[in-house]
């Protein structure tokens, strides 16, 4: 009897941890593959790139907590990071205020851009599926219309610019920790308490797990609707200024594919498309997880489009771990 305890309790464990498993056979896989991986300079790097991504999955999942999807992210990530490098040459002041006002306002445009959204779906009953898709679309137009298909590059020698490329390549002082993934990680640890401890982060969950009880109870479902869809157009926006700070110009063919990879990390981490379950941490865990696969071949020199491939393999056996896992949990 007690072996059987042991069994079960061990595969439970093995259901319950298994993205983190997966993670560590990635890193432990990763490290005999290739001798640059667990460099400090690869690791901060990795970091770095995978800033942009994890601010956009926080919003993606968000909305699919509610029971709804986000096509619209990449295109407001070029959106948001044009917006910053056209406006800087364009203000009468230079230095950090101005690049603080650049950014929030590439900010508040992305949080239109979501409230929009949010009003579509929210308001008006419409299938966030259609109306993200139609919002990616006129997004994506509107920034090759701004730039005229061109990468918007601003003047070098202006101080705004400075203050907005040191942030984007350099980090803290002797830790090597760059500044936009301390950010992400601030950004990481304001929504984890939000989520978890307060009123509207739990009822952000049951609107998508249980909407019609939320809305029997008296409460405003459509409000934590809209607002997740405005948070995930702010954050979108952001993780665009992150990536022009990064790259030093902006682009509107910036976050092609990123609304994928956003769902891939969420989905990954357990999330589930109808709503009503999620973890951040486990997100997180899930962007670690795909910026891993990248890097790997990046370092082994894999082609790109072989990488496409390889990479959806990887995240269909991951979502079929996940979906085992959900089965096993039932039955034990």
């Amino acid at each position: 009897m007690s072996s059987n305890r042991r069994a079960t309790g061990l595969v439970s464990t093995l259901i319950n941890y298994n993205i983190y498993i997966m993670l560590a056979a990635l890193l432990a896989v990763s490290a005999m593959l290739s001798e640059h991986f667990l460099t400090l300079q690869n690791i901060s790097n990795l970091l770095r790139q995978l800033a942009p991504l994890a601010l956009v999955s926080i919003g993606m999942l968000l909305v699919i907590l509610t029971g709804g999807i986000d096509l619209s992210v990449g295109s407001v990530a070029a959106i948001g990071g044009m917006g910053v490098a056209m406006a800087m040459p364009m203000l009468p002041f230079e230095g950090g205020s101005a690049l603080l006002v650049c950014i929030l306002g590439a900010v508040l445009f992305g949080s239109l851009l979501g409230a929009v959204n949010g009003i579509l779906v929210a308001g008006f009953g419409m299938a966030s599926f259609v109306a993200t898709l139609a919002m990616m679309t006129m997004a994506r137009g509107l920034a090759y219309m701004l730039s005229n298909g061109q990468p918007v590059r601003f003047p070098r020698d202006l101080s705004t610019a400075q203050v907005l490329t040191e942030f984007g390549s350099k980090g803290i002082p002797g830790v090597n920790l760059p500044w936009p993934v301390l950010s992400v990680l601030l950004v990481i640890a304001l929504f984890v308490f939000l989520l978890r401890q307060t009123n509207w982060g739990r009822l952000t969950v049951a609107t998508g797990s249980n909407e019609n009880a939320v809305r029997l109870a008296g409460l405003p479902v459509w409000r934590y609707k809209f607002l997740a869809f405005v948070i995930c157009g702010a954050l979108s926006a952001l993780a665009g200024v992150f990536v022009t700070a990064r790259t030093a110009v902006g682009t509107p063919i910036t976050g092609v594919g990123l609304e994928l990879d956003a769902i891939a990390a969420c989905v990954i981490g357990g999330a589930l498309l109808s709503g009503g379950k999620g973890s951040l941490t486990n997100t997180m865990i899930g962007v670690l997880i795909l910026g891993l696969i990248g890097n790997i071949m990046n370092l082994m020199s894999v082609p790109a489009y072989p990488q496409q491939i390889i990479k959806g393999v990887i995240i269909i056996l991951a979502v079929l771990m996940q979906g085992i896992g959900a089965r096993a949990t039932r039955r034990v």
